[in-house]
């Protein structure tokens, strides 16, 4: 078993490959990937960077030079909804790019054209072992679509539309194209986001975006005993 770990940030990873054994390291594309094992399970982690275009980068990469079974995408995101504060949970039942947008061409926002769907599905086995994780941990966390875009969301009257739109319950900005390149390859996929923002913004992350991002390593090195 093999499992692929994906982070925008260093602070996101950092932890994780602090129990890694026998870590080798290799550049790719720009990304290093950091490889060893926790236990009898391959590890793979790499940060992509900030971004949709980092993080498809980073995915493609890591698919076809390290052909991991399965990808978690790590991280911090701004909640869309009341049911989720600071330090919640969020993860992905989907996720889908809100700023994809041909509907001058008669296409629904969202729509990914080639592929003519919106949404890309996280990979059920993978969000209900996540979801056992957070229960076991007395996290709050909620299950629905992520959004994602190339852009810092603060803007109430863009979250409100968002999260009406799309049904979403948080944003972020790597989750997305990640889910894309992930199923093109036919490899599962799962995304967890800790809240790090919620009506404070920009504010609430710098305060509470290191804290968040060890909550989703926690969840994660859980998860790999879990899985195999």
């Amino acid at each position: 078993m093999k499992i692929g770990v994906i982070g925008a940030m260093q602070m996101e990873v950092d932890n994780l490959k602090e129990a890694l054994e026998n870590q080798t390291t290799e550049t790719v594309s720009g990304v290093n990937y950091v490889c060893g094992n926790i236990g009898d399970v391959e590890v793979v982690a790499a940060v992509c960077g900030v971004g949709k275009v980092f993080a498809a980068i980073c995915a493609e990469a890591m698919i076809l030079k390290f052909a991991p079974d399965m990808i978690i995408n790590i991280g911090v995101a701004g909640t869309l909804t009341k049911d989720l504060s600071v330090l919640d949970v969020a993860l992905a039942s989907d996720v889908f790019q809100h700023d994809m947008d041909t509907s001058a061409l008669g296409d629904p926002v969202g729509l990914i054209s080639g592929l003519n769907q919106i949404y890309f599905p996280a990979d059920e086995k993978m969000v209900k072992i996540l979801g056992e994780c957070l229960q076991e941990k007395g996290i709050n966390y909620v299950v629905g679509p992520i959004a994602t875009g190339d852009l810092f969301m603060h803007d109430p009257a863009k979250k409100a539309q968002v999260k009406n739109d799309f049904r979403a319950i948080a944003a972020e900005m790597e989750g997305g194209s990640i889910g894309h390149v992930c199923t093109v390859n036919n490899v599962p996929f799962a995304v967890l986001r800790s809240i790090s923002d919620g009506d404070g913004g920009a504010m609430d992350y710098q305060t509470f975006a290191e804290q968040a991002a060890v909550v989703s390593i926690e969840i994660v090195l859980d998860f790999i005993s879990k899985v195999n």
